[in-house]
């Protein structure tokens, strides 16, 4: 079984000063609206880690990453006996980490200090708790949760403890929050049980009658909405046993996780592929529940009242649409249409589309590039007419509309269509301006795919091309400029911040996703374009703190991994591996992407990298283990380059599957040397989404020395300069 195969505590190790992922442990279902983990410590949004033996408790966590924060966070600890206060270490445990489960679908804890073993698996709205009590002291269950407004409420008549989290986190509504309801089997003794209040929190101290060496049978569900909703969804998904309930979380996993089988001889590398694998069905995270009618509903923090509609959130759209996306509309477009839904409903509430959601628009990372995840279903045939001229409307409102708010739409929007680009007047600029021209892009990809938009299709694809005003012929970088057309004074190709987002001109001059060859032909000749990279995965990863002022955690990866500039430890460098496909030189992208794979990944404690930010690292290894890669979501295109398995089998939604197998796949064979798609010679460099999903089998062979051929432009990737829209 898969599941057996993951360890969700893959890429846990982290503190605000370095990262391996920023990983938390989650056990839940896919998309599930809350997740489950445990919590190590109570200092800040680093609140596990894998090597610490303390067990404060399982948390029902929001929290898409550390630099993001939860909200409407439950702390749930088992205890026993009286000895313990408000403050959460006074009841904390020692544990064994390397004798716990954490899986995607159960999570099971023994407290060493009080002999309790703890053992949970989730539903999509709320899970079961299996609580076992080794002691003669009285048994009972500490529940912990921040936010003034918060309240608990117990019901001794039917053994249940009703509440509501009012942690909203930066969310419109400073009111919202989650409802719930936990039911036991055990009735309450109300005399030592009790709430207390601090300005630490909420915390209620509930304890059982005759639960001495016994289970405790308890169930959870909540609710955005209210507690009727919350217990309606108890109706529907908590099963009648934990053993039932962790079956259905076994099969909502195994659903996804099916979908694509690999094989080698060495297991580590199937390991962290298939946890990688789970990585991107965490996020987004749905935020609709049904109503008593079966109809999706939600609440809209912005207007502060239950609307319908399909809603998601948790997901930073900067990170996403690299991999994520691209990803479930191979093997989970149903999905993708409803997260599509969502994302029109989101528009539909705020006049924008989002960006950064949690739970509602946080306004982070630069440009709109949700644009890329609507452009890439529309190219792909997911979404209808109506649909796409909905979203279109959405798009362009989105790019050319200055908001009231600055958390949405374009920041420096005007200067980006009177001057062609975003001013070093305003933070990023370089990232902003190649951001709006690929969302431009995108818009026009999106307008072509209707019969009557070509004034629109024109109109964007010439804005696309806007990055052309940041090219600095001269050092062959990207450079922010002035409101008066002057590149900024005393570059430094190493100097991270000011105009750049978490790297330096090296990583983000890059950035031109839609049309490469048009970069290339800004170098002059295919040579320097090469050079250039070249010199890029040579040169030695310093940096100068530039405007953070100080050395963040992206730049102490950069230099650790110690793989040149390339920085794979940030969503910018994520294709820059693949260019050198762009001037016909496959066999640089082959070695340098084997690499990357078989020496930054695992499946363990220090798994990443770098940031795993919602699925999106993990999605670039998921991909290029199978061999191609998703460089311009919205083309219709994934560019080739390594398979790492010996045998891939992708399982299309209608029953067609795709297979690639890999021959003389040694350690020491770096180089693509010949590859068949169905017998048949292919020498393209890329590989189209209609093929694809039109089933069939690469075969792929590799060698000890590369193979030179000429490469001809057609058989190149897509670039728009190469390509008519």
């Amino acid at each position: 079984m898969m599941l057996e195969l993951i360890d969700t505590r893959q890429g846990t190790n982290n503190d605000r000063n370095f990262s391996n992922g920023n990983t938390l442990p989650y056990t839940g279902v896919p998309f599930g609206m809350n997740h489950y983990a445990v919590q190590t410590n109570n200092e800040d949004s680093w609140f596990f880690n894998p090597y610490h033996r303390v067990f404060q408790g399982i948390r029902l966590s929001h929290q898409p990453s550390p630099w993001m924060g939860d909200f409407c966070p439950l702390l749930m600890t088992p205890i026993a006996g009286s000895e313990i206060s408000n403050d959460i270490p006074s009841y904390q445990s020692s544990y064994r980490p390397e004798e716990a489960v954490f899986s995607p679908h159960y999570l099971k804890i023994k407290q060493l200090r009080y002999n309790i073993v703890t053992e949970l698996t989730p539903s999509e709205r709320g899970c079961r708790l299996d609580l076992t009590y080794r002691t003669e002291k009285q048994a009972g269950i500490v529940f912990h949760m921040p936010g003034e407004k918060s309240w608990f409420k117990l019901k001794p008549e039917t053994k249940t403890v009703v509440g509501f989290v009012n942690y909203a986190a930066g969310s419109h509504d400073p009111d919202f929050g989650m409802y719930f309801t936990f039911r036991f089997d055990y009735a309450f003794d109300v005399k030592t049980s009790g709430l207390v209040e601090s300005d630490k929190g909420k915390q209620l101290i509930l304890y059982f009658e005759d639960a001495a060496h016994q289970t405790v049978h308890a169930s959870l569900t909540t609710s955005f909405i209210s507690l009727k909703q919350a217990n309606l969804n108890y109706e529907r998904e908590i099963a009648d046993s934990f053993e039932e309930q962790k079956r259905s979380a076994e099969k909502s996993w195994e659903h996804y996780l099916e979908r694509i089988s690999v094989s080698h001889e060495n297991q580590e590398y199937v390991k962290t592929f298939y946890t990688c694998l789970y990585r991107m069905f965490l996020f987004p995270q749905k935020f609709y529940e049904l109503n008593e009618a079966g109809l999706p509903v939600h609440y809209d923090t912005t207007a502060k009242e239950v609307k319908s509609g399909y809603l998601y959130t948790n997901n930073g759209f900067w990170d996403t649409y690299k991999t994520v996306y691209p990803l479930y509309s191979i093997i989970a477009p149903e999905e993708y249409k409803e997260i599509l839904a969502g994302i029109l409903t989101a528009y539909n509430e705020s006049g924008f589309l989002p960006k950064w959601l949690s739970p509602d628009e946080r306004g982070m990372m630069p440009g709109t590039l949700v644009d890329a995840v609507i452009a890439d279903a529309a190219v792909k045939g997911l979404l209808s007419e109506a649909e796409t001229a909905e979203f279109l409307d959405a798009m362009i409102k989105t790019a050319t509309v200055k908001s009231g708010n600055s958390v949405y739409g374009r920041l420096g929007i005007e200067e980006y269509d009177r001057l062609g680009y975003v001013s070093t007047d305003v933070s990023e600029s370089v990232n902003q301006t190649l951001d709006y021209a690929y969302s431009d892009f995108c818009i026009s990809q999106t307008a072509a795919v209707l019969n009557d938009q070509q004034p629109v299709v024109e109109q964007f694809k010439k804005t696309s091309l806007n990055y052309r005003n940041l090219f600095d012929q001269e050092t062959g970088f990207m450079r922010g400029k002035d409101t008066e057309g002057k590149f900024r004074k005393d570059f430094s190709a190493d100097r991270w911040g000011f105009d750049y987002t978490e790297g330096s001109a090296w990583q983000n001059s890059f950035g031109v996703y839609h049309n490469i060859q048009d970069l290339i032909d800004g170098y002059e000749s295919e040579t320097a374009f090469l050079n250039r990279l070249t010199e890029l995965c040579n040169t030695q990863p310093s940096f100068e703190v530039g405007s953070y002022g100080f050395e963040i955690h992206e730049m102490s990866e950069v230099s650790a991994i110690d793989y040149g500039q390339l920085a794979l430890s940030n969503q910018p460098s994520f294709h820059i591996p693949y260019l050198f496909n762009y001037v016909g030189k496959p066999a640089s992208t082959q070695v340098v992407v084997k690499q990357l794979m078989t020496r930054l990944f695992n499946s363990g404690f220090e798994g990443f990298p770098g940031d795993e930010d919602n699925g999106s690292m993990s999605g670039w290894f998921v991909f290029s283990s199978m061999g191609f890669y998703p460089v311009t979501p919205g083309s219709g295109e994934y560019v080739l380059g390594i398979p790492l398995f010996d045998e891939v089998t992708i399982h299309l939604p209608d029953g067609k599957t795709w297979e690639i197998e890999t021959r003389n796949n040694t350690a020491q064979a770096n180089f693509v040397t010949e590859v068949y798609k169905n017998q048949v010679p292919y020498n393209k460099l890329y590989l189209t989404h209609a093929d694809l999903l039109s089933g069939g089998r690469f075969t792929v062979h590799l060698g000890l020395a590369p193979v030179y051929k000429k490469i001809t432009k057609e058989e190149r990737p897509f670039s728009l300069k190469n390509r008519l829209i």
